[in-house]
Order: C-alpha cells, then sequence, then structure tokens
C-alpha cells in the first residue's frame, strides 16, 4: 500500500487514492463562487479569496507537482438540511486534513507538500485576519480547496 494512502488512512481517512496531477481540471467556478461568499469566509480567513493569492499562481503552484493523494471522510447527516452534522463532519474532516499535514510535512522525497483543505483553515478559533494582524501559523495554515 502506498505509504501516503496508508498515513491518511491511519489517521481517520475512510477511503484514500492518488492521481496525477495533469489529470486534474481546475475550475474557477469554485473561485467565483468564493467571491460570492457562499460560505461567509470571503475576506475574513488569510486561507481563503481573496488573501490566499491569486487563481492563476495556485493554479500553476499545484501543476508543479507530478501526483495527488485525495482523501475524504464520511460523516453521518439525520436529512439534507443537517447543517449541524454538516459542521461536525467538516470539524472532523479538517482535524484529519491538519493530522495528515502533520505527518507528510517530512515524509520520504516532499520537501513543501502543497496542502489545501476542505473549505477555511481551521488553525485557530479567530483568524487573525479579522484583526488586521498577519497569519499566526504561515507554515501551519491550510489554504481552501475552493480557492
Amino acid at each position: 500500500m502506498n505509504e501516503l494512502i496508508k498515513i491518511a488512512l491511519d489517521t481517520g481517512a475512510t477511503n484514500a487514492g492518488m492521481a496525477k496531477v495533469s489529470d486534474i481540471k481546475f475550475d474557477r467556478a469554485f473561485r467565483d463562487a468564493c467571491a460570492q461568499n457562499i460560505c461567509g469566509k470571503y475576506g475574513t480567513c488569510w486561507m481563503c479569496p481573496p488573501d490566499v493569492g491569486d487563481i492563476d499562481e495556485m493554479i500553476c503552484r499545484a501543476k508543479k507537482y507530478e501526483r495527488i493523494m485525495v482523501f475524504q471522510s464520511i460523516g453521518q447527516l439525520e436529512d439534507s438540511f443537517d447543517f449541524e452534522g454538516m459542521a461536525d463532519a467538516a470539524v472532523k474532516h479538517n482535524a484529519i486534513t491538519m493530522a495528515v499535514a502533520e505527518k507528510v510535512g517530512g515524509f520520504m522525497q516532499i520537501k513543501k507538500p502543497l496542502i489545501l483543505g476542505a473549505g477555511a483553515c481551521h488553525i485557530c478559533d479567530r483568524c487573525t485576519r479579522l484583526d488586521a494582524l498577519p497569519c499566526a501559523f504561515p507554515d501551519k495554515a491550510i489554504p481552501s480547496l475552493e480557492a
């Protein structure tokens, strides 16, 4: 079993797999959704738009990698309107993402892995962006995949 996949599964991911970055279709529609502030984090988190960086620069950075690991976690919802269940699943998934990032950070030949998370960064309870201060943990902060 691929060591990266093993790390993700051992950390709590339900499923994990590898893919070629060249097979990924980068879609600006996600960034457009960010600009519409659908999640309420636009302009409130250093790792979300508009502060996370230019989309073309982010795409270029991602394309420098040959392979990507994708993993999922599955949460239980009572129904499609169970927003509390969705929030709980997001907290669980982001905790897994942070744990994987910590374990993968010094793993094998990956000198500077690009870790992207589901939604806004959750390292801090309150992002310093709200107080016009620099990111408190720039080496640990996890940019939004959607951004």
